[in-house]
């Protein structure tokens, strides 16, 4: 909150700017609108004041499809990627032979993915989540397993010597050493997931922010493509909020270094 004037005079500031080079330096509309443009297509698009919807939905509803896939999406990465990043950290054996794939895997653009998966399980939803999870799960899983081996083992013996269970060295030990790098993991994810959104929801993406963006700009409705972006940017920003949420809340020394 102490820095919340520096952030209003910045974005002030790039507002200004903004609206300089669309009002003043003769650049076709088409091109770069000037943010009273944009503006007024958030506000058209929302609440309906010129045009009833785009793509028959309105703006918020577009927004609304893609954080539902996002959700299932994120939610099955980040489950399937901590329980094989645990899986992987806990059995050295098991680890040497599957991390290669999952490096693998995490080295691979999300986009490489799109055309196979319209194939296997075609254009609707399904394909879309799938990419969603694929772009998802091995950047968890890689974060949950660097989170598990670097847990130190003086840390596991000392608890073990006062008298704690498994379980209890678990919750108290292994959990909380590993939980700031699932949490980061999972942030990371998130940013991919929303960076892969306009690619999985190109095909059949209507209903869908990405596919709007997408549209908008083959359409040449630039002001409604960058009204997409600033949504993706901003619900983008809520959610990393949300896990920085999380992170201050069950791993507060963290957040404190």
């Amino acid at each position: 909150m102490r820095r919340l004037p520096l952030h209003l005079l910045t974005f002030a500031g790039v507002l200004a700017v903004w609206w300089l080079i669309a009002r003043f330096t003769g650049i076709d509309p088409v091109l770069l609108p000037g943010p009273d443009d944009v503006a007024r297509q958030l506000v058209d698009t929302n609440l309906c004041t010129s045009t009833c919807g785009v793509q028959d939905y309105f703006l918020w509803q577009h927004l609304l499809a893609t954080l539902q896939r996002i959700a299932v999406g994120l939610t099955a990465g980040i489950v399937v990627g901590v329980l094989l990043g645990w899986w992987l950290g806990s059995n050295a054996t098991v680890r040497s032979v599957v991390e290669p794939y999952l490096s693998f895997l995490r080295a691979l653009p999300p986009l490489g993915y799109i055309g196979l998966l319209i194939v296997w399980f075609g254009i609707g939803d399904q394909s879309k989540v799938i990419l969603l999870f694929l772009a998802a799960f091995p950047t968890v899983a890689v974060a949950t397993l660097l989170g598990v081996t670097g847990v130190r083992q003086d840390w596991i013996r000392a608890a073990t010597s006062l008298g704690a269970s498994r379980v209890e060295v678990f919750r108290t030990v292994l959990l909380p050493a590993a939980l700031p790098e699932i949490i980061s993991g999972s942030r990371v994810a998130a940013g991919l997931c929303w960076s892969a959104i306009v690619a999985a929801e190109m095909n059949d993406g209507i209903p869908g922010i990405g596919g709007l963006a997408y549209i908008s700009g083959t359409q040449l409705d630039t002001s409604l493509t960058i009204a997409c972006i600033i949504v993706i940017g901003v619900a983008a920003l809520i959610v990393d909020k949300l896990l920085l949420a999380v992170e201050a809340r069950y791993s507060p020394w963290r957040t404190k270094q």
